[in-house]
């Protein structure tokens, strides 16, 4: 490991120090543990409590028997990565000795603590970790149903939508134009469409020098603006069109119509795009509605654990949670997972005393080849404004007119950070 990896991942490894000294102290019946989701939240739960207690009666609900990660899928959007290169598979898991099921969990029973599945089968636990990720709000924008979003994709979820929009891409005549429309916040990884929007500008730059890519954003101001507005003049002058909401002109999407390209904002402005990327207002993945852990649109938890405050015995992690300021991003949910593996393993050890909660976030986005820019900071439970929230600390985000060595060095990172990550997610 690099030493910039050792340096990211250090607060989480050492908040599990103190699970592995719990874990010889668990009874000697096993305990089941559930988790839904095999992304970055729920996979690494999984791993971690097995290999801090082989013991564990461990189960991975996952649909999907290969994970594409949503994260980094703009580098293959753009060209920069293949497809194979962000997909991964659940052999180290299964390795390890966790029970790896590739179905849908239909419904939860936090009463009888059991979870059902799609073709009836059940799983009991005893204690459940639900990493369900986004779904999308439905009716917002008129036209956009089903059927629109494989014309017009949002590709928002890792998979077989983010090769549809770089198919779309590589099919557009040169001289079409690309639009991209962002969502409202909050939603998972803010500043992935200003980043989807430089690498998709570079294709065109290279491949359609006719080609332009609009934003109809609905909002004012967005993560990282002033270094992303700084790549817009500086690699995409003429490529790139950002439209923001104003007081005069909102930028969101009123209707779309999937047969002839059309976009109407609310404001009235109606664009023809030949390549649509529409990311839809979010909310947490339907299994957390249907097992009635939301508020709203997302998981309300204990900020100390990420125990759910709907449901005894549960956990939720990842971007279906309210975790204040600290943004959904897959840094995030693996980070906010081994503090929950920590707390389950301490916690079936009858261990009262925990290590203070200590969360981290970086987000890396690539400008242009090998200028790459980040943002980050260290979380906390505290009080702020009268309210309990995750209090930031130790806060950075570059900056506008860095040298090109260091936006270099912030590429390398974030390489670093992927194939990391991706090996402690899925045991490889």
């Amino acid at each position: 490991m690099s030493r910039v990896d050792r340096r990211q991942f250090g607060a989480g490894l050492a908040a599990l120090g103190a699970a592995a000294l719990a874990a010889p102290a668990l009874a000697a019946k096993p305990a089941k543990i559930v988790v839904i989701g095999g992304g970055p939240g729920g996979a690494t739960v999984a791993v971690h409590l097995k290999r801090n207690d082989p013991s564990l009666d461990v189960t991975l609900i996952e649909r999907q028997e290969w994970y594409t990660s949503c994260f980094f899928s703009n580098h293959y959007i753009g060209g920069f990565r293949s497809y194979s290169s962000i997909t991964h598979n659940y052999r180290g898991l299964e390795k390890l000795g966790i029970h790896v099921v590739h179905r849908t969990a239909e419904e939860i029973d936090t009463a009888k603590r059991f979870v059902r599945l799609d073709g009836g089968r059940r799983f009991a636990y005893d204690r459940l970790v639900v990493a369900p990720g986004i779904d999308f709000k439905s009716g917002a924008i008129e036209g956009y149903d089903t059927h629109a979003s494989e014309v017009m994709p949002h590709a928002w979820k890792g998979g077989w939508q983010s090769r549809i929009l770089r198919r779309k891409l590589k099919a557009m005549p040169d001289g079409g134009v690309v639009v991209i429309a962002p969502p409202r916040n909050p939603y998972r990884c803010p500043p992935g469409p200003y980043e989807r929007a430089c690498v998709i500008a570079h294709y065109l730059k290279i491949a359609k020098p006719k080609s332009k890519l609009i934003i109809l954003d609905p909002k004012m101001a967005f993560s990282k603006q002033p270094v992303f507005e700084e790549a817009f003049a500086k690699y995409y002058k003429d490529i790139i069109e950002l439209n923001l909401t104003n007081d005069i002109d909102d930028m969101s999407l009123a209707r779309v119509n999937a047969k002839t390209g059309e976009l109407t904002t609310k404001s009235g402005t109606t664009v023809k795009a030949a390549v649509a990327n529409i990311i839809p207002d979010q909310r947490a993945g339907n299994i957390a509605a249907l097992a009635g852990l939301v508020e709203g649109d997302w998981c309300p938890v204990h900020l100390e654990n990420f125990k759910s405050k709907k449901a005894d015995n549960v956990y939720v992690v990842g971007d279906a949670t309210i975790a204040a300021e600290m943004p959904k991003s897959a840094f995030s949910s693996n980070n906010q997972a081994k503090a929950v593996a920590t707390d389950i393993l301490a916690d079936l050890a009858g261990n009262r005393e925990r290590p203070p909660a200590r969360y981290r976030n970086t987000c890396w986005s690539m400008l242009a080849p090998g200028d790459s820019v980040k943002i980050g900071a260290n979380y906390a439970p505290g009080e702020q404004n009268g309210k309990h929230v995750l209090v930031p600390s130790e806060s950075f985000v570059s900056k506008p007119g860095e040298p090109a060595s260091v936006r270099k060095e912030d590429y390398e990172q974030s390489i670093a950070w992927y194939a990391t990550l991706t090996t402690e997610i899925f045991a490889k």
